[in-house]
This record gives C-alpha cells, structure tokens and sequence, in this order.
C-alpha cells in the first residue's frame, strides 16, 4: 500500500510542477477552458465586424418604415379631440410627447379632470376591452383588486373604488397608467395616447357602478325603482 501512495504522490507532484512551472510564459495558441462559462458564443456583438454578412459589418440596418417603439412619425392633419381619428381604423397610432392636456393629463401645473373628446359607446366599448387586456389581470374584472396576479402573492394592488382613486383627477388616472406608480408598471409604451383616455372612461364607468344611488338614476326611471 505505501509503494502506491509514493507513486500516486510522485505522479501529483510532477502534474503541480508542470503546470505551476508554464505560469507567466506567453503562447499564441489559445488557451484551454475547462470551465469556459459561455464566453464564446456564436453571437453578434453591435458595432463589431463580421465575417458572415457581405458587407462586413454586424449591425444591420432597420427594415425599411420601421420605427422604435413609442416613437411617433411626424403627421399632418391630425387631431386626436375627434372620436372617429382616435378609435377609428387607427390609421394614425400616436403615443404621445406632445405638452398639451391630451398628452400630459395635467392643466397648467396641475391634474385636469374630463375627458379631451367625446365620450361615445365605442369609446366605452374600447376602453373596457382594454382594460380587460391591460389591466383586469391586476385590479380585477370591477376594479375591486383582486385580480388573477392577487391569487399568486402581488400585494399592493389598488383598489379602483377607494376614495382617493374616485376624488383622483381623469388626468392623474391617465398619468398613472402613462408611468406607473409604485409597484405598478407604466403601460405608455404599450398603450397609445387614445386607448389611455378610453381606459380612464371605463374605470369611471366601473367606479359609478359600484357606488351608485338613487340621486344618479335619471328623474323618468326614478319613480319604477323607488316602487320596487
């Protein structure tokens, strides 16, 4: 048993020599990696040569009418007060940048409150299918908060129907759904300038829904709830 332990001890030594004794000598061929962690991949890298496309450069151009994300292409004739420009075919899709109340929320310095056009059943309709996209998997089918994300441990969901959220200006609403606000992400490059303002309808909607009284039904239609 010892005679191996001398050969086996021998045999490690002269490994540790070998390789401690190359320490600090230069070579041109390259290295080995036994753990190489993926540096080397088969990737392009911007602004870095490459062999594989003719022109010899990694970073390709844009296909042709592209634009990024958010960026809104200059237009004329466009105004967005009209209901029809706005929900319409969506022939023009406007994510805002513009100072205004439309794009902002805010009068002056401070939160407007009222919508910038006329609110028709197809601004509602827009506005809850996309609430229904956007926000429903948070705030719930009613704007109650309790959403399917509530049910896998998200906290802090707000409630659409608390006071401070009914009192909120129709400008800061569609700030908040702009940029976010605390945990909640903003959807303003998502969303575009007319869908946000939609949404906001709809989310009164649902406030006026669930906190109704007999001062908010029509005179004519009174009399029939009062006898029931």
């Amino acid at each position: 048993m010892l005679k191996y332990f001398f050969i086996i001890f021998g045999l490690l030594v002269v490994v540790v020599i070998s390789i401690a004794g190359f320490r600090g000598q230069k070579s041109t061929a390259p290295p080995i990696e036994i753990f190489p962690d993926m540096d080397h991949q088969a990737k392009v890298k911007a602004q870095k040569p490459s062999e594989f496309f003719a022109d010899g450069s990694a970073t390709r151009l844009p296909v042709k009418s592209t634009v990024p994300l958010g960026y809104v292409m200059p237009q004329s004739n466009v105004d967005l007060s009209v209901t029809a420009e706005a929900f319409g075919p969506y022939e023009n899709i406007v994510f805002g940048g513009a100072p205004d109340y439309l794009n902002t929320g805010k009068m002056g310095d401070r939160w407007g409150t009222g919508l910038p056009f006329e609110v028709t059943a197809g601004v509602m309709a827009r506005g809850k299918e996309r609430y229904t996209i956007s926000c429903a998997v948070c705030h719930g089918a009613t704007g109650a908060g309790n959403g399917i994300t509530s049910k896998y441990g998200l906290v802090g969901i707000a409630n659409l129907h608390q006071s401070r959220i009914r009192d909120m200006g129709d400008g800061e609403i569609y700030n908040t759904i702009t940029h976010g606000k605390n945990t909640m992400m903003g959807y303003g490059q998502n969303i575009q300038v007319a869908d946000r303002w939609a949404i906001v309808a709809y989310v009164r909607a649902l406030q006026r829904s669930q906190g109704t009284g007999i001062d908010d039904v029509p005179v004519t239609e009174r009399a029939q709830l009062e006898a029931q």
